[in-house]
């Protein structure tokens, strides 16, 4: 397949960040790739633009989670004329449980989905199978690395309950032995109401929790009024929706915000 941009590179079109994140490690200097979800901006309830739809009429590639984390996919994809766009849904193959699609937050799930954004790149671009190959193998062994710390730190832990902003972290206790305890749903969004409140403060307190969680682009009230009420303290656990313009310029990565995570 030949490559539409003049700078010979393949043109990627990430849904969001941790898309993005991921596509960028595995494509390396071989390609460009484009973030559709702004810096700073919660990705479950943002919708494609005009814009947004003639860059992947443009695209080689497009990644996206799937897992019901993008509603807005296939209406999308259905009404394209770029019938050469290799499209990669990167949960594929990923044990999905109930609704939650933050499956990147379990390291080796993030593995499986770096390896399927990997398969989509080689078919895009067969001419640099190796190096996408190489690249792959590179970060599969971080993943590897990051998944053993996460062992290692979370078995030693006495209280395994942790108390979540919202329910994002599935996949994360799953993996590791915790149980979360969510202030709301599934949806970021949503403010509980004051029974839902009233009871995970009791939950708090009967189980000695030290920690309340907010998260990166969600408002902390709720996690610091809990906090307060319980004595905890409120700390950010961050699900990777989005960094913000700050973050991105530091540097920050997925492995970086997961060490952040562990530490917290």
């Amino acid at each position: 397949m030949e490559r539409k941009k003049a700078n010979g590179k393949v043109q990627v079109v990430a849904s969001f960040y941790m898309m993005y994140d991921l596509a960028k490690k595995i494509g390396g200097d071989q390609v460009e790739v484009k973030n559709l979800v702004p810096a700073g901006t919660e990705p479950h309830e943002w919708e494609p633009g005009a814009r947004d739809v003639a860059s992947l009429e443009d695209a080689d590639v497009f990644v996206y989670n799937g897992a019901e984390m993008e509603h807005w996919t296939d209406t999308i994809l259905n009404t394209l004329d770029n019938k050469e766009l290799v499209v990669a849904e990167a949960s594929k193959g990923v044990k999905l449980t109930g609704s939650d699609p933050h499956v990147w937050l379990a390291p080796l799930n993030a593995k499986k989905e770096m390896e399927n954004i990997k398969d989509a790149l080689i078919k895009a671009d067969p001419n640099n199978q190796s190096y996408y190959e190489a690249n792959y193998t590179e970060y599969a062994a971080k993943f590897d690395q990051l998944d053993q710390e996460y062992r290692d730190t979370i078995s030693g832990l006495t209280n395994k309950n942790i108390v979540v902003a919202h329910e994002a972290f599935g996949y994360l206790c799953d993996a590791y032995g915790l149980k979360q305890v969510g202030i709301e749903g599934l949806s970021p969004d949503s403010e509980p109401d004051p029974a839902k409140m009233a009871e995970v403060i009791d939950f708090v307190r009967e189980n000695h929790v030290k920690v309340i969680f907010f998260e990166e682009l969600v408002s902390p009230k709720v996690a610091e009024t809990i906090a307060y009420e319980t004595g905890a303290s409120a700390e950010m656990l961050n699900p990777l929706e989005g960094l913000g313009d700050e973050e991105l310029a530091a540097g920050e990565d997925y492995f970086s915000v997961m060490e952040s995570n562990l530490e917290s």
